[in-house]
């Protein structure tokens, strides 16, 4: 087989597809925090996200019904690497956002796809749009005001699995296991947070369901899934650079539903950030190799 049929390239329509899901995910990603902020009186922190992770693991098992047989150790080691790095990301944003405004929380996260997407830019040009996205990240937190330095920490622990997520979004994404492999991811996270989720169910009233699966949907389901449609269609570093959607999102949402009011800084961080994400959109057509396509059975080795 020929090496141009053994790679394929990231065209700038498959792109925009990526950055239109990743935008969709984002938004899921925050409407569910502002829903699931309402539930941490009932549940706390660490109950509200672990209940949400059990609850969206078990739509997506009856969704995909992925299979156990059948897949090799490295398949495998994808599959639980990438639910370490949700459930650590999950868990620790949600400590965040109990500290921190919505937007400032999801702007310290987003540090973690955005060093991914400078450490593996092969171009001046797309570095310096991931210093461009990364300047709008700290204009948003400008106006955060006194931050709580606990808060911050959670914030940047989230963001260090956050870029693991952005790695194994776009690892898991081009494998041969696709969706079903995502249920597994969310699976293993729920069984990891299980110390959390248990406890909680018992507190679980008939008024808390609505809210509690409507954040499992939009903000883990939902985004975990379109998270790695997009990474099929584009590379990590493009990923790390369109995941600037969060903090953009966070921070208008944070404005409009709960009060925490944007300044002229924020703005400009989140045309920055816009910007950027433009124009990796626009450089994306037409360069470098992507990885290998997925084998299919009959190419696997034996």
């Amino acid at each position: 087989m020929s090496s141009s049929s053994n790679t394929r390239r990231f065209t700038r329509a498959a792109t925009i597809r990526a950055m239109v899901l990743v935008l969709i995910g984002s938004l899921g990603m925050q409407f569910s925090a502002v829903i699931a902020v309402g539930l941490f009186p009932a549940f706390g922190v660490l109950g509200t996200s672990s209940v949400r992770m059990l609850v969206a693991a078990v739509i997506l098992l009856l969704i995909f019904r992925p299979r156990l047989r059948g897949r090799s150790r490295r398949e495998w080691a994808g599959i639980v690497l990438y639910g370490v790095a949700m459930a650590a990301m999950n868990a620790f944003l949600y400590l965040a956002f109990d500290r921190l405004p919505l937007g400032v929380a999801t702007t310290i996260d987003f540090l973690g796809p955005c060093l991914v997407a400078l450490l593996a830019s092969r171009r001046a040009r797309e570095g310096a749009l991931a210093l461009v996205a990364l300047l709008g990240v700290a204009l948003i937190a400008g106006f955060g005001g006194a931050l709580d330095p606990l808060g911050l920490v959670f914030a940047a622990l989230a963001g260090a699995a956050f870029g693991l997520y952005t790695l194994l979004a776009a690892s898991v994404g081009q494998s041969e296991g696709g969706l079903p492999s995502v249920a597994l991811s969310v699976t293993i996270a729920a069984v990891l947070t299980l110390p959390f989720s248990v406890p909680t169910l018992p507190l679980i009233r008939a008024e808390h369901l609505v809210p509690l699966v409507a954040s499992a949907l939009l903000g883990t389901a939902l985004a975990f899934t379109v998270d790695t449609i997009a990474g099929r269609l584009t590379s990590a570093r493009v990923l790390g650079v369109f995941f600037a959607f969060d903090p953009v999102v966070g921070t208008i949402l944070g404005a409009v539903f709960l009060g925490q009011l944007l300044t002229p800084l924020a703005l400009t961080g989140v045309v920055l950030i816009v910007a950027a994400g433009a124009g990796i959109v626009w450089f994306s057509g037409g360069h470098g190799p992507a990885a290998d396509p997925p084998l299919t059975d009959s190419e696997h080795p034996a």
